[in-house]
């Protein structure tokens, strides 16, 4: 089989791809898949580390916006499409699959043109502009969340798979928790909050769990933060200055980056982070309770959309960016790891919102694309 991927731009888009990719090889050594993105975004790194061709093409986000800037997008978007379509003539794929950002546009547009079968996959609970301007000339569109589906109303089908992602629920033993934690420098009494916003952190999250540090609130729980790697020196020195070391805090353990981060959201009593939608999916796969803060200023507000799916089940709860502070944030951590029952009822309706068999449920809906268009 020879399969064309377009995603670019974060890794929430290109990770789905990418695990798509694999599950085709999986099943079929001898495809040949190809991505395509842009060359600004990660898939620059994580395509060619995972073993995959990638072939660039300009594409960018329209705005309703006429400038100068916006016009000169707009012709190089367009020259994009142009160097999509000579890709997928040079490949003669037999399908082409987007799993997100703004290559989808020019490249999906561009293979329903040559009557290649499309389908679309969105992560989201609330549908980006490229999925909702291609509803009507895609084959299929894979949703992540139930939520999404009233909101593509003109879609030819749409399947319910969920999204495929590393974190995998796993069960560990009393002593295996134990040297997780006891690796972190931290112990197996207390309840344990993992907390971080992002490979890049978040620095309204990273400004209210330095407030809970600096004022010792933490005293009946602990901390795993991950600040992201931009911020880890900045809180460093601002510690410092409030005469805390980063390296010996109690009940706290704070590191740029979380490299092991499937043990530890697994032994983890509460998430704290953002709502991006690979982050709720692995919430919702590990039954897991969450406080999650949906980063403003999006498009459609998706990660608010995205935090509702879990919250409405009474699975998670919900603080706005503006509105998060130190004294707000640790009374609701509280709430929930030192109330037995609570914490045990949100995980489990966190469970009722995760999907089973994503990457099955996915190669079967190829499988039967190829065949229908054979």
């Amino acid at each position: 089989m020879k399969v064309v991927i377009a995603a670019a731009g974060t890794a929430g888009h290109i990770n789905p791809g990418l695990a798509i990719a694999n599950k085709i090889k999986q099943e079929e050594p001898k495809s040949e898949i190809t991505f395509i993105g842009t060359t600004r975004g990660l898939e620059n790194d994580l395509v060619p580390r995972a073993g995959f061709k990638l072939k660039t093409i300009d594409a960018y986000g329209l705005s309703k916006k006429l400038t100068i800037e916006n016009i000169k997008k707009m012709y190089k978007t367009l020259k994009g499409y142009g160097e999509a379509k000579k890709i997928l003539k040079d490949l003669k794929p037999d399908i082409v699959i987007g799993t997100g950002g703004y290559i989808c546009g020019a490249t999906i547009l561009a293979a329903h043109n040559l009557k290649i079968p499309t389908m679309l996959h969105e992560s989201n609970s609330f549908p980006g502009k490229a999925v909702k301007m291609l509803a009507k000339k895609t084959d299929i569109i894979l949703i992540s969340f139930e939520d999404a589906k009233e909101r593509i109303p003109n879609a030819k089908k749409i399947v319910h798979t969920g999204t495929p992602v590393k974190i995998k629920k796993q069960e560990y033993t009393n002593s295996q928790i134990e040297k997780i934690k006891k690796e972190l420098g931290l112990n197996n009494e207390k309840p344990l909050v993992l907390i971080f916003g992002g490979s890049q952190g978040a620095q309204k999250i990273n400004e209210a769990i330095m407030g809970i540090i600096k004022n010792k609130l933490n005293k009946e729980y602990q901390i795993i933060w991950a600040t992201g790697p931009k911020q880890y020196d900045i809180i460093k020195e601002k510690l410092e200055d409030a005469n805390i070391n980063i390296n010996y805090i109690e009940n706290t353990k704070i590191v740029p980056y979380i490299y092991n981060m499937e043990e530890i959201m697994n032994v983890s009593d509460l998430i704290v982070s953002r709502s991006g939608a690979m982050t709720i999916t692995e919430i919702a796969n590990l039954a897991k309770p969450s406080i999650l803060v949906p980063l403003p200023n999006v498009s459609g507000d998706h990660q608010m959309y995205n935090a509702k799916v879990l919250a409405n089940k009474n699975a998670a709860i919900i603080i706005k960016n503006d509105e998060l502070n130190t004294v707000d944030l640790n009374t609701k951590i509280e709430e929930i790891v030192l109330n037995k029952n609570k914490k045990e009822e949100m995980g489990k309706n966190a469970f009722k919102v995760s999907t089973k068999n994503v990457e099955e449920k996915i190669w079967q809906e190829i499988k039967e694309l190829r065949s229908k268009n054979s």
